[in-house]
């Protein structure tokens, strides 16, 4: 008798053992699957992700010197780029911009207000009403006066989700 007592007092044990060994791992389990489920969306989304810089030009004549094309008083970089992923970038003026002659660029903020310290960008979509996959941003870098010359520019475009596309560009 004593023996049975025992096993099912044994037995009892192991299963209360057994509940708290669910309880304290169950959660952790879910845990780690909920974390492994939204790197693979997020990689996911960057698979599906992809932009290439396609033309560039600036307010720049053949001998070098600034020319005001538009009128504004800015000297203005041009630069049109192509969402040729698979997916729609939701969220174009949180792209980072780095822009500048080779060796000495620098991070270009978006133009919110119209009162931001120049440089600047702004965008607008070419051929599309949003950046829908096939459709075409144009970007414009603004600077006052004829900051730049003639010579070899560094350009790095960067989507919000990590996505980059870089160029050098000869003005």
């Amino acid at each position: 008798m004593d023996k049975v007592i025992s096993t099912a007092l044994l037995t009892i044990v192991a299963m209360l053992l057994v509940m708290v060994l669910f309880n304290a791992a169950y959660p952790a389990v879910l845990e780690g699957s909920d974390s492994i489920a939204n790197m693979a969306g997020r990689m996911e989304e960057q698979f599906r992700s992809e932009i290439a810089i396609i033309h560039t030009g600036a307010e720049i004549n053949a001998g070098g010197t600034w020319q005001d094309t538009n009128s504004n008083g800015d000297f203005e970089v041009f630069v049109w780029i192509k969402n040729i992923g698979d997916t729609r970038v939701v969220a174009p003026d949180q792209l980072d911009v780095f822009f500048g002659p080779e060796g000495n660029f620098a991070r270009i903020p978006h133009r919110t207000t119209g009162t931001e310290p120049l440089p600047n960008w702004t965008w607008s979509i070419e051929n599309a009403a949003d950046w829908s996959p096939t459709a075409t941003l144009k970007l414009v870098i603004h600077y006052g006066g004829a900051w730049l010359s003639s010579g070899r520019y560094y350009l790095s475009v960067t989507l919000p989700n990590g996505i980059t596309d870089r160029d050098f560009i000869g003005l």
